[in-house]
């Protein structure tokens, strides 16, 4: 934590000095099953309906090492948060103005950054013009400049054209920009690939790029190596950032996790155990990427797994480690003989944990349909989606398995 009455370091002067920053976790789904966000609509309502959840999963990652505190107004633009049905009883701006205030409270109990976020629009995939997107950004980015956030993050994109349009908006704040697409290594949903992405994303004006959410942390650190080569390669400087899914994804296709078919209630089994985020922080460390946090999936105890795998390098453990020995130290105190002879690392970065389902695949097929923005059936309303068009989608859903299987 800053001395009292000293200035916390910027984002970009902590990262110019060579300093590892810890990220956040995933709000949507850690608030989704604690009973404070509705799946399928992802919406941050909860920052104005029960800002205690908000403030106490802030907190949480607080004291597991998180440096940045992001405002959760992850799909907090208007058109989103009135999509298909989806009613709200506050206003956009109450819950941007909400997320805010929670997260600069949290931020100032230890020496975390408040980051203000934006993410794709179903404005965009309905291909509304280019006006029409940025003033949805700048709505909500008014609120950000209004409340003083430290920095701003235009997160979660699937397509690049998109998220160059969100750092022009961001940008003309003068405050720092970060960028992440949640691309794998084939790059965006129109094919562009992550090194001319990240390219773009520099030349638009942002200072930080990466990736975050959709895959799990192999892939994001494999992909982020691919911006970082462009960047270079086009001569351009940025800094590295990576906020990946807490769950693994190798059967992935391009459009990342919401393909597969256990989407979204039925991915616990993929889940990486904390051994496996400290792998994560090492590789991306050794990438380059100084921005490390994750997404979908993270919890507390991830991000504490991030923070004491950099332990190091950031020359101090976060207030969580108290409660937690390094490596599986403090099972020297159970009772049973056979735990505490699992006090030690080599226990457990060798351990193939397993899954404990004998009749499920290690694999799924993941559904594959191959429509991005300008195809009807990405098409946004307002309008709650009828009977009539859910049967439509069925129909469909059983024609593309019935295609991947011949």
């Amino acid at each position: 934590m800053a001395p009292s009455g000293q200035k916390k370091k910027g984002i970009l002067e902590r990262l110019d000095a060579g300093e590892v920053v810890i990220g956040d976790g995933g709000f949507v789904f850690a608030l989704e099953k604690r009973g404070y966000v509705k799946a399928g609509p992802w919406t941050p309502e909860a920052a104005a309906e029960h800002p205690e959840a908000v403030r106490q999963l802030h907190r949480e990652f607080l004291r597991a090492g998180a440096n940045v505190m992001q405002t959760f107004t992850f799909y907090a633009s208007d058109d989103k948060l009135e999509n298909r049905g989806n009613v709200q009883r506050f206003t956009g701006q109450q819950i941007n103005e909400a997320a805010c205030d929670l997260a600069r409270e949290v931020a100032e109990e230890g020496d975390a950054l408040v980051a203000g976020g934006v993410s794709q629009t179903p404005s965009f995939l309905s291909c509304k013009s280019e006006n029409d997107v940025k003033q949805i950004f700048k709505k909500q980015l008014d609120v950000f400049v209004q409340k003083n956030v430290d920095f701003l993050i235009a997160e979660y994109f699937e397509h690049v054209e998109e998220a160059e349009w969100a750092v022009q908006v961001l940008k003309s704040t003068g405050k720092p920009v970060a960028a992440t697409l949640c691309i794998g290594p084939e790059g965006d949903l129109n094919g562009i690939s992550p090194g001319e992405c990240a390219v773009r994303l520099v030349k638009a004006g942002a200072q930080i790029v990466g990736v975050n959410c959709h895959f799990d942390p192999e892939m994001c650190v494999k992909t982020v190596r691919m911006m970082k080569e462009g960047v270079e390669k086009a001569g351009l400087k940025a800094h590295y950032m990576s906020q990946p899914l807490a769950y693994h994804t190798p059967d992935c296709n391009r459009q990342g996790f919401i393909d597969l078919p256990e989407f979204p209630f039925s991915l616990e089994p993929r889940i990486l155990s904390r051994w496996d985020m400290q792998k994560y922080a090492r590789e991306a460390y050794d990438a380059g990427i100084r921005y490390i946090g994750g997404c979908c999936g993270f919890e507390p105890y991830h991000v504490r797994a991030l923070a004491e795998e950099l332990t190091a390098e950031r020359g101090f453990l976060p207030a969580g480690s108290d409660k937690h020995g390094l490596w599986g130290a403090e099972l020297k105190m159970h009772t049973k003989p056979w735990v505490r002879a699992r006090a030690r690392r080599d226990y457990w970065e060798k351990l193939k944990p397993a899954s404990g389902r004998p009749y499920c695949p290690a694999f799924s097929m993941p559904d594959s349909w191959g429509v991005t923005k300008g195809h009807a059936d990405l098409m946004q309303q307002k309008e709650a989606t009828t009977q009539d068009q859910l049967k439509e989608l069925f129909t469909k859903r059983r024609k593309c398995k019935f295609l991947h299987k011949i």
